[in-house]
């Protein structure tokens, strides 16, 4: 049966094709931007191959081939999509698609090719020159010829916007006349500069004040709510946030700005190209410009006009003008200022929505001279007060934090029902007291769910750890108005009153709720002012400071909404309705209480909580300098331990440039008491390597030749050289030529003819401790995940049990949880918002402290002789009482600098190489890193037995750590490494940000630079500079600022250009925003490559240890059915990519992993047996002679519990019937089905009857 094929000549075939299909206004909007680029037809077979610019889901698809089948009696209808970006597919082709509207109109042609134009979505803008430029294209139907030709050039479908621009530069003469339109192929515009590079010579353009760009807003002010349609000129006031430049390749720029008023958002857009005299320096120097102006957002006025964007689907403001607008704030302008004495910030959990920062800085700013941080049950705000007080006094701002918490009072342990209760820390003993009550209610008398729970404090135990707290009565939750509300006599509520140090009141408006729960008898406001003026006789009676609070949630009025999309989202029923707890002013509290009498209100809004202020000292919640666990003789052990290591690997008369390096070290160690951190990290390693395990370094302790010598890493960083066993004969090559020891060519000793050692890799100690050597050390370790636990438990016995804690982690509602709180408040609201104003709205809720956890490996140790109180409380992570761990209350990062942080981490990689010495019994320590089997399999496949075409990959690095992903295997293929350094520069790329793609990547491509030369890690801009003759303390900063992403200051770059560093370097070292440690990333290649090795050496045992590892990926059901089956399920998985773009699922890549790896064993002509009821491991694969036994846990759905159960009932014998194994191994129903489902259960009879009468 012949095939035809029809090419396509109407704009809107498929929409012809598809009568009579209901589709909703965006799929119409989506199918009217298709082209259909042919059809074929095989009888009653249509493939219709489409172009577009944005994937069509497969229902969408479906219901196409449906209707058209169903219009044209056809039996099948396929449909191809073809993807197309609509920018990079005209760029090559413009001139042709000029010359094709043109049709040999050479004016229309040189007007059209020297107009400017910019690419958004599916929308091409041409800036007509001046009126003339305007009036050709209309009157030529420019437009419709330039789609016209887009679509038959690049065969998809585009809207063409003509727009009148100012004329620049000369016009032609009156007899000026066009020359002929020319019949010479394309050029490719060569791309601008980056702007950040070009901004540095560009001269910044001048604007009026509070002009961002623009000439100016002028105009009347309108809300965006009102607004349901385009518009042509619009002033909007509001802010906008979240500025982003995306440059195309003809150098012009599309700037997107979010905005929002108080009624909705929008997404902003303005163009930016080179025209006339402007330069595309002077372009880029002005998006930079913009960028900047914005940062992370403010108020502004706005002007531009609005249209729909068919791209997105949604209405744009494309900006005309935008200038900054200043936003009045409230101010308190008495001239004695009040005192705060509750407020809480966003530490109280999921209820406060101010940052700590803010409402100290508020507080600064109106004049106050302290204010109280009280959240509900945690002190964790006290860190960011405390520093954000202390930056305030550098600026000559003096305020007092007065460091409190608003507890939860039980009379007993058992009582249903807590009260609040107010803590003010009065000096550094009320201070520990406070800890001590937060750790003892957070450990011993929390009570209720991890969410909702509340940590407890019971009267007796507050009665312990009262002195040096200054005690309140709190709020209508405290037990004193809850007294008074409920009636309770007064001799009664005057005994309770006797309890506290003041007694407190808050504008009535703040319970309102108890007019309106008919739980309670009030009813009006003067019911309520009834409660405080009983409060106020109690106070008067007793001699109790009155004192007027805020009880503060959020800052202003208007913040009322963030509190309530959160306690929305957590099922408060009448989160709408909001009691204003803001923070009010002198007059504002003046004015809420003016019915107590004028003397009275001042006295308890003013006299008496800055009387209470004055009582408090000033003092730092967290003391300032590093209290470092003391280790006796430390400083003594280390010097010795390092000078007896190095004499015997490198001689008694050690070479200076070994003894050097030593003293370079040890001075600041020992001068910044730093001894005891390097011996602890030792005991931690030796006990793992005594046990059995290698343990990797992590960070930049490779750094460090001290830490190499007393055995805390395994990287030398020496620069590379040779070393005799046997009579310690040595040589260095410290010229840079080469960038590992691993790396040279081997030699025997000429001294004893021993063959020599290679070692060394070339890092300064600057990068571990600084240039003075003055930073405190980050000792990171990767220990085996198995050996992890023993390594924690290890740290109890060097330190003490009380004297160790887990390093405790805040959690804050991010922008996913945040967006979807604000969504969801307007959703139930009943108001459709922009995303633009979510996202403006959703800010309010970020940072607020939604649970608390611990770090992955870090460990708080504090000095034998103190208490951790001094330093912070202690709790269960996530306030899970069923957890044995002990955490710090701070987050680790608050104190950090004044406790030391041993980060002892469990990694796959030491347990692999755990399994693989146990495998195959080779050291792992004697596994050389110049093995050339083992290099060779970074850049071909021929050292694994099989082609590249075989395995689908031009390299064999599945499964080998640090080059088993796509994008480092990508790398691989640009770069072709060559030696361990190369490795080690691969490493350093892949862990970096802006580092290889869009810099390095390109360097290396175009020959600028070479891979041994392009910047990888930290250490690389520290050597470079300083081999090529920069002063060394300007290379270390320039290095650091670089890794930080701070770039290079324009002094700096003189200096450095002076010096004769190549501009293409400076370029690559602006464009980085963060830089790897090349001793981190040595100690992980070191790890992959000793992994490399065993693959290529000892295949069986490689893929035994790597499965195991990774067995919940390992799918027994598909793998052990052979090669066909592993093939067709990892040919299924990247089908599956390609319909997303590339892009599968987290579990399913990993699972496609796996298969490759499995497939790659089939091909070496290894293959995987099906589990066995009585051989197989629970967990670990086992080694035949040319296949591997999986373990139970290889079978999807079978868990380790009934895994080991199996195999520990097996020992008594075969089971006689699969009930007899349920019953034995206690294995349930779903995990016998597992069983049944891949064979382990074939000839087994079901019960214990059928068995026995058989």
């Amino acid at each position: 049966m012949k095939t035809y094929r029809i090419l396509s000549c109407a704009a809107d075939l498929l929409l012809r094709l598809l009568h009579g299909l209901a589709l909703a206004e965006e799929e119409r909007a989506l199918l009217r931007a298709c082209v259909v680029r042919h059809v074929e037809v095989c009888g009653d077979t249509w493939e219709i191959v489409v172009g577009t610019q944005t994937v069509m889901d497969d229902a969408l698809i479906e219901r196409i081939a449906a209707q058209v089948a169903a219009n044209y009696q056809l039996s099948q209808v396929l449909i191809q999509q073809n993807l197309v970006a609509l920018a990079p597919a005209v760029a090559p082709l413009w001139e042709q698609i000029v010359r094709d509207a043109a049709a040999g109109d050479a004016v229309l042609y040189h007007t059209l090719l020297q107009a400017d134009y910019a690419v958004d979505g599916n929308v091409i803008r041409i800036s007509a020159p001046g009126a003339f430029g305007a009036e050709l294209f209309a009157q030529s139907s420019t437009a419709g010829r330039i789609e016209h030709a887009v679509r038959t050039h690049v065969g998809c479908a585009c809207r063409v916007v003509c727009e009148e621009s100012a004329l620049s530069g000369a016009l032609p003469g009156a007899d000026w006349t066009p020359p002929a339109v020319p019949a010479a192929a394309p050029t490719k515009a060569t791309p601008s500069a980056a702007p950040a590079r070009a901004a540095k010579n560009a001269k910044a353009k001048e604007l009026p004040a509070n002009v961002i760009m623009g000439r100016g807003v002028s105009g009347e002010v309108r809300t965006l709510g009102v607004i349901e349609d385009e518009v042509k000129n619009v002033v909007l006031e509001g802010e906008v946030f979240d500025p982003q430049a995306n440059q195309l390749k003809s150098g012009a720029y599309i700037l997107t700005i979010k905005f929002a008023d108080a009624t909705n958002g929008i997404s902003c857009k303005k163009f930016f190209s080179a025209r006339g005299k402007t330069t595309q320096e002077e372009i880029d120097a002005e998006v930079e410009r913009i960028v900047k102006a914005i940062g992370k957002g403010g108020a502004v006025r706005i002007q531009g006009k609005i249209e729909y964007d068919k791209f997105i689907s949604d209405y744009v403001l494309f900006i005309d003008s935008m200038e900054r607008r200043s936003v009045p704030q409230r101010e308190d302008t008495a001239e004695e200022k009040r005192v705060e004495l509750h407020a809480h910030t966003k530490m109280s959990a999921l209820d406060a929505v101010v940052p700590p920062k803010v409402l100290v800085e508020t507080a600064a700013r109106w004049g106050w001279p302290a204010v109280a941080i009280t959240d509900h049950g945690v002190v964790q705000a006290f860190p960011e007060a405390m520093n954000t007080a202390r930056a305030l006094a550098k600026k000559g701002i003096d305020i007092k934090i007065i460091y409190g918490m608003e507890g939860y009072l039980v009379d007993s342990e058992d009582d249903a029902r807590a009260f609040h209760i107010i803590f003010l820390a009065k000096n550094k003993t009320g201070l520990y007291n406070l800890y001590k009550l937060v750790s003892l209610s957070h450990i011993r008398y929390f009570r209720g769910t991890k969410k909702r729970g509340r940590p407890r404090v019971p009267r007796a135990v507050l009665e312990q750890y009262r002195e040096g707290i200054i005690v309140g009565s709190a709020c209508e939750a405290g037990e004193l108005i809850r007294g008074i509300v409920a009636g309770r006599p007064d001799a009664e509520l005057e005994e309770m009153a006797k309890f506290y140090d003041f007694l407190e009141i808050q504008p009535i408006h703040n319970n309102d709720f108890l007019k309106f729960d008919d739980r309670f008898p009030m009813q009006t406001d003067e019911d309520l002012r009834d409660i405080n003026r009983k409060v106020d006789e109690l106070a008067r009676r007793l001699g109790k400071p009155l004192i007027a609070t805020c009880d503060v949630h959020f800052l202003n009025p208007e913040d009322a909404v963030y509190r309530a999309m959160i306690q929305k989202a957590n099922g408060y029923r009448d989160a709408e309705r909001q009691p204003p707890l803001y923070l009010r002013t002198t007059e504002e509290m003046l004015a809420e209480f003016d019915y107590l009498g004028a003397e009275r209100a001042y006295e308890c809004v003013v006299t008496n909580p800055r009387r209470i202020a004055e009582e408090t000292e000033r003092f730092l919640p967290i003391p300032d300098e590093l209290y470092a666990p003391m280790v006796p003789g430390a400083d003594r052990e280390i010097q010795e331990m390092s000078y007896a290591r190095a004499r015997k690997l490198y001689g008694e008369n050690l070479p200076k440039i070994v003894s050097d390096r030593l003293e370079l070290e040890l001075k600041p160690i020992l001068r910044h008491g730093f001894a005891a951190l390097y011996i602890i990290a030792q005991r931690l390693v030796k006990k793992s390597n005594d046990d059995g395990y290698l343990v990797g370094s992590r960070g930049s302790v490779g750094s460090s030749f001290v830490a190499t010598m007393i055995g805390v890493t395994e990287v030398n960083p020496l620069p590379p050289h040779y070393r005799c066993p046997h009579c310690q004969y040595n040589r260095f090559i410290d010229d840079g030529s080469v960038g590992s020891g691993f790396d040279l060519p081997s030699e025997d000793c000429p001294v004893c003819g021993t063959p020599l050692i290679k070692d060394g890799h070339n890092i300064p100690f600057a990068v571990f401790l600084g240039f003075d050597g003055d930073k405190v050390p980050d000792i990171d370790l990767n220990f085996s995940g198995d050996y992890q636990p023993v390594a924690h438990k290890y740290t109890e016995v060097l330190f003490g049990k009380m004297n160790v804690f887990r390093a405790g982690t805040i959690a804050g509602l991010q922008d996913k949880n945040a967006y979807g709180y604000a969504m969801h408040y307007y959703e139930d609201q009943g108001e459709a918002k922009g995303r633009p104003y979510i996202e403006h709205m959703m800010r309010g809720c970020m940072g607020v402290k939604a649970t608390t956890g611990q770090h992955a490996g870090g460990i708080m140790v504090v000095p034998r002789d103190m208490d951790v109180h001094y330093f912070t409380p202690i709790q269960r992570p996530a306030n899970n009482m069923e957890s044995d761990t002990l955490t710090t209350h701070f987050d680790y990062h608050s104190i950090s600098e004044r406790l030391v942080k041993l980060d002892i981490l469990g990694h796959d990689d030491p347990t692999v190489i755990k399994m693989l010495e146990e495998l195959t019994h080779r050291d792992p320590e004697t596994i050389p890193f110049d093995d050339p089997a083992t290099m060779s399999i970074f850049t071909s496949t021929d050292a694994l037995g099989i082609t590249p075409e075989d395995l689908g990959a031009n390299m064999g690095t599945y499964g080998i750590p640090e080059f088993r992903t796509s994008f480092t295997q990508k790398m691989i293929d640009d770069s072709n490494p060559d030696c361990f350094a190369d490795l080690v520069r691969i490493s350093g790329f892949s862990h970096g940000t802006n580092v290889w793609l869009g810099n390095a990547q390109d360097l290396i491509k175009a020959g600028t630079s070479t891979l041994k030369d392009a910047i990888s890690a930290r250490d690389d801009i520290m050597n470079y500079l300083m081999q090529n003759g920069i002063e060394p303390l300007l290379s270390f900063k320039t290095m650091e600022n670089v890794r930080k992403g701070r770039g290079i200051a324009p002094d700096v770059v003189e200096k450095l250009r002076a010096g004769g560093i190549p501009e293409w370097y400076i370029e690559s070292c602006q464009k980085i925003k963060y830089l790897f440690p090349r001793a981190h990333a040595t100690a992980y290649v070191m790890m992959g490559y000793r992994i490399a090795f065993c693959k290529v050496h000892y295949p069986l045992a490689y893929y035994a240890a790597y499965f195991s590892i990774r067995a919940a990926e390992f799918d027994a059901n598909i793998i052990a059915k052979g090669k066909d089956a592993v093939r067709a399920a990892i040919d299924a998985l990247l089908a599956e990519a390609r319909e997303h773009r590339g892009k599968l699922d987290n579990k399913k890549q990993d699972t496609l992993i796996v298969l490759q790896l499995a497939w790659e064993m089939y091909l070496r002509g290894f293959s995987c047996e099906p589990v066995d009821l009585y051989a197989s491991d629970a967990e670990k694969f086992i080694l035949h002679e040319n296949s591997l036994l999986p373990p139970f846990t290889a079978i999807p759905g079978m868990g380790q519990k009934a895994a080991q159960a199996i195999v520990e009932a097996r020992r008594d014998g075969r089971f006689i019937s699969v009930e007899d194994l349920a019953t034995r191994a206690h294995v349930p129903a779903p995990a016998i089905e597992v069983l049944r489902t891949h064979g382990c259960l074939d000839g087994m009879m079901e019960s214990n009857q059928v068995e026995l009468f058989a």
